[in-house]
């Protein structure tokens, strides 16, 4: 709720213009608006896709999942993602979209963009657009205004054609309840489970091992391989060397005196009963004189926090309507001047904003200080100190690097600056954390199967300093023999062995109960007893067994009509034959609660449908051409 009370109410554009600068330099890429300089990729309707703007597109969307993930993004994981096509194709899909919107005469005045431009919050310096910082903003993200301003204005003509496409979209009431019966749905199932491992004393024929690598030796070939010799420069090393001076501390204060400066907050609580947008004065109405009737409850002597639990619609519900401290531009008005106009422990008479009616309890006042240069000395001279030993690792780093070009060898600049060079052994992309003493290996590991062999890195930033590597061999991928892979392959081949036969064993027993032989006596003839799941919905760990959607989807197309699936139901610990034995409906009293909430998730999901149906025909009008190595 603090995050959605930060907000600016405005058009459906507006509300996202922040929003549009992730567009442009993450979900689209900058590129539709650089210079057509690279290679092209693509040509859709005669526009070309360069390999500059495909390669931004695909490093925005790496950081993006890079942001999601951290640590455990791995090559295995963006192979998964298939990210390159995904920068590729969304590309391809506002090439597309922006030229329909010129077909059917779609425009933004300069006007409009201006003013769209201005409303952005990260350009504002005390809620007015600041040129200053509009401008740093956009070179720090290596953009020109002209560049950026086109990138706006073309996501606000997409944000127009969706408006359009989709402007239509309604939600029933009969859908939503269909839906709601259909997630709220229970089943319980009798089951018997032939776990594999029960199997034993499979030993396969030599003859059978040969035949089985022979059809399945790529799933053993090995994954290339490299050997990095590579230097860390970490600032931390450098810190003694780092020496600071009373002026420089002085210089830092003066130059950046606004971070020092706490401007007035409040740390607060309220309760909030919602009012949709839109609603009917009956409903503020009626929805006002509830919260007058729990304010009354609070001038009565019942505490706040054990109200705001009981009544709120607000997340913050759950901490006693705690919002933490804010700033006043951090939220709506009239919450803000209200806020901000309490004493301490002093409660709010009803206030309207666009989310509801809100009781307000200020619990404390921080009014706005600047700190002294003597308040602030410490933490002055540490920024100061780790700036400096990041130079200076920087810089070695540098001179390092400069040496090692010049001799064509790392580990000789090294003995030369009398640094100790690190060695890995040979490792493949899945095994970077070899690389050690790296916040980053993932990514330095990535760097290195892109070199050349004998080449040597620039300074990379590995995020706890720098570091240069050296590609100081390669192994390439190859099928091995089966004699290297033998235990490997023995073991892959019982495993089939033993899934067969559970396999074949549970598809005996679904037929015997088919043909109206008894679950329990049936099951006993495998030495294997009937378990009952109990009542668990669509999505839910199925009690007894865990998270196995394959046997969830099976156990809702049964009914009393239909007591068993096609066939037994594969699962992670073995194969299930299930049985239907009960299913239950949610309260029809749920629905009348839920039913704003589910047409709210069903429009969105049925326009994000309405407009994938239309980008397809889009698509199918459109001539596509991409380049080969593209695909690859």
């Amino acid at each position: 709720m603090l995050d959605l009370m930060r907000k600016n109410a405005g058009s459906w554009i507006i509300k996202g213009l922040l929003g549009i600068i992730v567009v442009v330099f993450v979900f689209w890429g900058v590129g539709s608006f650089r210079a057509q300089r690279g290679n092209r990729v693509a040509l859709v309707n005669g526009e070309v896709i360069t390999g500059h703007e495909y390669q931004e597109a695909y490093n925005s969307l790496v950081e993006q999942v890079r942001a999601q993930f951290g640590k455990s993004l791995d090559e295995n994981m963006l192979k998964a993602l298939d990210l390159k096509k995904k920068a590729l194709d969304r590309l391809i899909e506002r090439k597309i979209v922006v030229k329909e919107a010129e077909k059917m005469k779609f425009r933004v005045t300069n006007e409009e963009l201006s003013q769209a431009i201005v409303n952005i919050k990260a350009f504002q310096s005390d809620g007015v657009f600041n040129k200053k910082v509009y401008e740093r903003a956009l070179s720090q993200n290596h953009m020109t205004p002209e560049l950026f301003e086109a990138s706006v204005k073309e996501s606000m003509l997409i944000e127009r054609i969706m408006s359009f496409v989709t402007g239509g979209v309604r939600i029933s009431d009969q859908e939503a309840l269909e839906w709601f019966k259909w997630k709220g749905a229970s089943v319980n199932v009798d089951y018997v489970i032939f776990n594999p491992e029960r199997y034993t004393g499979i030993n396969p024929a030599i003859e059978e091992l040969k035949a089985f690598f022979e059809k399945n030796k790529k799933a053993y070939k090995t994954e290339d391989k490299i050997k990095i010799s590579y230097l860390m420069f970490e600032p931390g090393s450098y810190a003694s060397k780092a020496t600071v001076e009373d002026k420089d501390i002085n210089e830092f204060y003066e130059t950046n005196i606004d971070k020092f400066k706490r401007p007035k907050m409040v740390e607060a609580r309220h309760i909030l009963l919602k009012v949709e947008e839109g609603a009917s004065p009956e409903i503020v109405e009626e929805t006002r004189v509830k919260i007058a009737n729990i304010l009354k409850m609070i001038k009565e002597g019942q505490p706040f926090e054990d109200l705001a639990k009981k009544y709120s619609d607000c997340p913050s519900r759950s901490k006693g309507g705690y919002l933490g401290a804010f700033q006043k531009k951090d939220m709506v008005e009239p919450f803000a001047g209200t806020a901000f106009s309490l004493k301490p422990g002093e409660i709010s008479e009803p206030v309207l904003t666009r989310f509801g009616w809100h009781i307000i309890k200020t619990e404390k006042v921080n009014e706005e200080k600047v700190f002294s240069l003597q308040e602030t000395r410490g933490a002055i001279l540490k920024k100061i100190s780790e700036d400096k030993a990041k130079n200076l690792a920087y810089d070695e780093a540098e001179a390092v690097y400069n040496d090692s070009l010049q001799m064509k060898d790392l580990a000789k600049a090294a003995e030369k600056h009398g640094l100790t060079i690190k060695m890995t052994d040979f490792f493949s992309k899945n095994e970077a954390s070899q690389i050690t003493g790296i916040d980053n290996p993932t990514l330095i590991a990535s760097e290195a199967f892109a070199m050349p062999e004998k080449e040597i890195s620039d300074v990379k930033e590995s995020g706890n300093g720098y570091t240069i590597i050296q590609v100081v061999g390669k192994m390439a991928a190859k099928i091995p023999e089966l004699k290297d892979v033998n235990d490997a392959v023995k073991a892959d081949l019982v495993k089939e062995k033993q899934n067969e036969k559970a396999e074949k064993e549970a598809g005996a027993l679904l037929t015997a109960l088919k043909n109206g032989g008894d679950l329990t006596k049936e099951s006993a003839k495998y030495g294997l007893s009937v378990s009952e799941t109990g009542f668990f919905m669509r999505n839910d760990n199925i009690p007894n067994i865990g998270q196995e959607p394959q046997i969830a989807e099976a156990a809702f197309t049964l009914s009393k009509e239909r007591l068993f699936p096609e066939s037994a139901v594969r699962g992670t610990k073995g194969h299930y034959v299930i049985r239907f034995k009960e299913k239950k409906d949610p309260s029809s009293e749920g629905f009348d609660k839920e039913k704003d909430n589910i047409r709210k998730a069903l429009l969105e999901q049925k326009k994000i449908k309405t407009f994938d149906a239309w980008l397809a025909q889009a698509k199918s009008r459109s001539k596509i051409e991409v380049d080969k190595e593209s695909k690859e």
